[in-house]
């Protein structure tokens, strides 16, 4: 069990999510917690505070009498309960969740302790509110979804637990758990926040370093197939540009290749005297761009993932809450902390980073299928009969056509600002409709990067090279060849897609 105080990083999420480990707040978190819950509790005393005794939004205005104060919580999540579209995934709703009690755990939301414990429990044991897509416009945070959530907190909602649809309330008794209690502002703090597109974010950035790893990989394969010279990988070249990213991709493809017999020395060829008089040369003196220029290419891609990270992990543990509670300078300052456009526009530039990827892994795949390009393979890697059999040439088109869907949404969506709510909110972030279009380009990248990968196994059997690739690409290609066997034959193509596809989003090359 991780026991969490003050931080979490980013391997502690990817083991959360995917790795089986619970988790539970320590004792330094449970004491600011109470700290500030009590501290509250006196503070808030015959003076107005927002959302506590005045109405929401453009209601603040409105003073809410004493008596009516757990209704006014309680109201809040009820009425914002109002999501639509497609449910997200409960790992989204699990990170969701971690990212709402590490917001608590930070102890400037003046809660009761029992919210940030529930919440443990509902993460640990696997019990995941039913949230829909569409709702919050990032500008009080995700407002919606997160109401939703504190709705099967409270006991109202729904969950998805064990597989079913199930009423929250009786979920939670099963589990020997009360339901949410309203003591100050628990509805506020459960539903103010930029949570859900964190958690997002957060899933977003774990596969997208993941597809990193594998575009590496394949673009290291595709060098390998083509016989390219390997200067283009030189620490003496890329250390030039004073580009980390590229530095980076160049050094790991370098890893990658570490022992393949594929790649051909410039010294040993173009830097001799023997070709010093000939007037064509048989092979390319330099590779194609997406060949040659991959550290260039992902280079960006891995500095713009980097920087995701920092500002992922600072918003993972910050307040997102407003007001916020400070016990420390004996106060409750009001502001926007809910806001959510460093996700957003974070996200947008993830989903521009991945679409640059995936328009790699692309052309790439064009240059394997494309015969009069790289002139020493069969069309579309067709090991078959030419004319009766096909080989690649449709799965390139659903490569293409998905490639295009990514370049489609790849219009920046924190500048989609639309006022709303009387006006209050006239600037929002829409961060969680960022976060997820930027999953859904993560996940076309994959597909994309999938049918790559079987046409780059096609390719090294039609020449015969496996025994040439280097052992890290030879372990690639034995891993995909077996579930995945070359044919000559036409055969249906989508299972050994779909199965390319989970394979490499469940594991690294």
């Amino acid at each position: 069990m991780l026991i969490y105080n003050k931080e979490l990083n980013l391997k502690d999420i990817e083991d959360l999510l995917f790795g089986g480990e619970t988790l539970s707040p320590g004792d330094e978190a449970f004491e600011r917690i109470e700290r500030s819950y009590n501290f509250l509790k006196e503070f808030s005393k015959e003076k107005v505070i927002y959302g506590i005794n005045t109405g929401f939004g453009p209601m603040s205005q409105f003073r809410v009498e004493d008596k009516d104060l757990k209704q006014l919580q309680l109201n809040l999540i009820r009425s914002h309960a109002c999501g639509t579209g497609e449910l997200l995934t409960d790992t989204q709703v699990k990170a969701a969740m971690i990212a709402r009690l590490a917001t608590f755990v930070q102890g400037y939301s003046g809660v009761h302790p029992s919210l940030p414990q529930l919440l443990t429990e509902f993460i640990n044991r696997g019990i995941y509110p039913v949230i829909p897509q569409h709702g919050g416009v990032g500008a009080s945070g995700d407002l919606v979804q997160l109401a939703h959530m504190g709705l099967a907190l409270t006991g109202e909602g729904r969950v998805r637990y064990k597989g079913q649809f199930r009423n929250s309330l009786e979920v939670i008794k099963e589990n020997g758990l009360e339901p949410l209690q309203i003591h100050i502002r628990e509805g506020l703090s459960m539903s103010n926040g930029t949570s859900v597109m964190t958690g997002i974010g957060l899933i977003n950035l774990l596969q997208a370093g993941r597809l990193m790893q594998w575009a590496v990989t394949a673009s290291a394969l595709v060098n390998e197939i083509a016989g390219s010279y390997d200067d283009f990988l030189a620490p003496e070249l890329n250390r030039k540009k004073r580009h980390k990213g590229q530095i980076f991709i160049a050094e790991k493809m370098s890893e990658v290749l570490s022992g393949s017999q594929c790649l051909k020395r410039r010294q040993s060829y173009l830097y001799n005297k023997e070709v010093n008089g000939d007037k064509v040369f048989r092979d390319k003196v330099q590779p194609f761009y997406s060949l040659r220029c991959v550290p260039q290419i992902l280079g960006p891609v891995a500095d713009t993932l980097d920087q995701s990270m920092k500002v992922l992990m600072d918003e993972l543990n910050s307040s997102c809450d407003n007001p916020v509670v400070d016990p420390d300078s004996e106060n409750v300052y009001h502001g926007g902390n809910f806001h959510g456009d460093y996700i957003s526009l974070e996200m947008d530039k993830m989903k521009i980073a991945v679409t640059k990827l995936t328009m790699l892994m692309e052309r790439q795949l064009n240059y394997i299928c494309h015969d009069k390009v790289n002139q020493i393979l069969p069309a579309f890697v067709n090991l078959g009969v030419p004319g009766l059999n096909y080989g690649m040439q449709a799965a390139q088109f659903t490569a293409t056509s998905t490639t295009a869907e990514c370049q489609t949404l790849c219009m920046p969506n924190c500048i989609h600002s639309i006022p709303n709510n009387n006006d209050n909110q006239d600037v929002v972030s829409m961060g969680t409709n960022s976060a997820l279009i930027t999953a859904r380009v993560i996940e076309n990248a994959f597909q994309v990067t999938a049918i790559h990968l079987m046409a780059l196994m096609q390719g090294v059997d039609c020449l015969g090279i496996e025994d040439k690739l280097s052992p890290a690409t030879r372990r690639v290609y034995d891993q995909i060849r077996s579930f995945f066997p070359a044919f000559k034959k036409d055969e249906i193509l989508y299972p050994y897609i779909a199965k390319t596809i989970e394979y490499i989003i469940n594991n690294k090359p």
